[in-house]
């Protein structure tokens, strides 16, 4: 079930539908979560940040997900790509699908973190701009407003992906049985994939701070 940005009478119905814990609906009804992963009895509830570029600025979602046996409820909030696409496409693959709801769970952070690559790739392509500018002429006062904000952004996006490493790990430790051990290394593939997120994060805010400090040099030349 995919619900987006659903009100407190719907969530209380697919509370009932799924006996969800008291304290999931609360946190699914209230956005601005951390990225985190709850274990509710045999249920899990987990919170994922979602990103996107929007005129300029990297604005962020969340995704809550319900985990039980049996089913996979999954709560929107904010900007984020719709999942219709990730569900059409296992539903073309019933063999996976046949797997259970771990493999949708899986399927759905990938999806989740392999959307931060192309937000960050408009963002390279901004750097290398101001990164050739810079070296031609000092940077005026909106081109240093400018820098300023793809940092912060940046450090924000790092935030958003990086307690993701922490979910994924849980997601494989024996602590959950509820995944079976077969999705462990799905699972630790999406660390790698948060982990490269994070190194092209870090070497674009090393290269706007160093087009900073070129442009300071330019401009006592």
């Amino acid at each position: 079930i995919g619900l987006l940005e659903p009100d407190r009478n719907l969530l209380l119905r697919v509370q009932a539908q799924f006996h969800l814990h008291e304290l999931a609906i609360e946190d699914a009804e209230h956005p601005h979560q951390r990225p985190k992963i709850e274990q509710y009895g045999d249920a899990l509830f987990i919170v994922a940040r979602t990103a996107q570029l929007i005129d300029g600025r990297v604005t962020f979602g969340e995704t809550h997900l319900f985990v039980g046996s049996g089913y996979i409820v999954s709560v929107r909030h904010g900007p984020s790509t719709s999942y219709a696409a990730v569900r059409q496409h296992w539903e073309s693959c019933p063999h996976s699908l046949a797997k259970g709801e771990d493999f949708v769970l899986y399927a759905i952070l990938d999806f989740i973190v392999d959307n931060y690559m192309p937000v960050l790739e408009q963002i390279e392509d901004e750097v290398e701009a101001i990164e050739d500018k810079v070296l031609l002429k000092p940077m005026t006062a909106p081109d240093i407003e400018r820098l300023y904000m793809l940092r912060r952004d940046l450090l924000r996006l790092r935030n958003a992906a990086l307690p993701l490493v922490e979910v994924c790990r849980r997601l494989t430790s024996a602590e959950l049985p509820q995944i079976h051990t077969a999705m462990h290394p799905l699972f630790r593939d999406v660390t790698d994939h948060i982990r490269t997120v994070q190194e092209k994060i870090d070497s674009l805010r090393e290269v706007l701070a160093f087009a900073f400090e070129a442009s300071l040099l330019v401009g006592q030349s």
